[in-house]
C-alpha cells in the first residue's frame, strides 16, 4: 500500500469517527433538550423520557435543527410556556456544548 493510500484511508478513518461523534453529540444534545422542554412543559418521569424521545425523533424530519426547535416552539405554544425563540436557540446550543463534551469524555 502507497504511502497515499495509507494517508487516505486514515482520513477516512477520522472523518468516519469525528462523523459518529457529532451523531452522538447531537443526539444527546437532543435527548437534553426534551428533559429541559418536558420539565417546562410540567412533565416529569416516563412522561419526560418519552417527550425526550420525540425531541430526538424530530431530528431526523430533516437536516439541521430547525425541525427540533419547530417541534419545541410549537409544543411551548401550544402549552402557552413563556420562552423566547433566543432563549430556546441558545438552550440549544449550551446543551450542544455539554452534550460534545460529555460525548468527548464518555459519559
Amino acid at each position: 500500500m502507497s504511502e497515499f493510500d495509507k494517508r487516505g484511508e486514515a482520513f477516512e478513518s477520522k472523518f468516519a469517527h469525528d462523523e459518529t461523534l457529532r451523531f452522538k453529540a447531537m443526539a444527546r444534545r437532543n435527548k437534553l433538550l426534551g428533559l429541559w422542554a418536558a420539565e417546562k412543559l410540567g412533565q416529569s418521569g416516563e412522561d419526560a423520557q418519552a417527550y425526550a424521545r420525540s425531541v430526538v425523533s424530530a431530528d431526523l424530519e430533516e437536516s439541521g435543527d430547525d425541525d427540533v426547535f419547530r417541534k419545541i416552539r410549537r409544543d411551548f405554544d401550544g402549552a402557552k410556556v413563556a420562552q423566547s425563540d433566543h432563549q430556546i436557540r441558545r438552550t440549544m446550543d449550551e446543551l450542544l456544548a455539554k452534550a460534545i463534551d460529555e460525548v468527548k469524555n464518555d459519559r
